[in-house]
């Protein structure tokens, strides 16, 4: 028994509080060198289930894009934030992440009772009250729905910013630290987009953008 529970993916729990009105929130991009930093904040029916939802990094980019019309179809209110590589650069990419799920929970059309929030620390901006859970994306179809909406909405992004700037090949590596995304860096410097505050080269060379 205990081996067949090791190989079968864990449930997803529906909710942390009963009969609350919860969001759950996550974030995308903290690790890249380039681009914003995305947040969602889901709310889901108390009966959802899903047997494919689970945390984004889990999924395939396809089943990544197969759920997000599924969870913005079924929940009852869903919203996606994001601070761009300067505001990052200002406040630090910790405290951008906040801000970037505070935001998310503020443009919600129902407000929220009760927050989960996806890692060990928050800081609100609001007197709604919250619970960190670590890992809670592949713990909770809230948090999880928030960080499928968070990535795939950033990956659309950065797409779109690849078309600018295709030669760091941000189609594919979404702005994360790759080789191929640093020998672009070191070959053709910064771009607008990039994060100043981050060690963009190994080399920590100062670079002209």
């Amino acid at each position: 028994m205990i081996e067949d529970r090791k190989m079968t993916k864990q449930k997803l729990l529906s909710c942390y509080k009963e009969n609350t009105i919860e969001a759950g929130c996550d974030e995308a991009g903290r690790g890249c060198l380039a681009g914003p930093v995305f947040a969602a904040a889901v709310i889901l029916p108390s009966d959802f289930e899903n047997n494919l939802l689970n945390d984004s990094k889990q999924l395939s980019e396809k089943q990544r894009y197969t759920l997000r019309p599924l969870i913005e179809g079924q929940a009852l209110a869903w919203a996606v934030a994001m601070l761009d590589n300067r505001e990052i650069d200002e406040v630090n990419i910790l405290n951008a992440s906040f801000m970037a799920m505070n935001r998310a929970v503020e443009k919600l059309k129902i407000r929220p009772e009760h927050l989960l929030i996806d890692g060990n620390r928050f800081r609100t901006q609001s007197n709604i009250p919250y619970t960190c859970m670590v890992k809670g994306d592949g713990r909770f179809y809230s948090i999880a729905a928030a960080s499928v909406l968070a990535k795939t909405y950033r990956d659309d992004f950065m797409q779109q910013l690849h078309c600018e700037f295709p030669n760091y090949n941000w189609a594919q590596n979404k702005g994360y630290p790759t080789k191929i995304h640093r020998a672009a860096i070191r070959e053709h410097g910064a771009t607008k987009y990039h994060r100043m505050t981050f060690k963009l080269l190994d080399e920590q060379l100062e670079l002209d953008f």
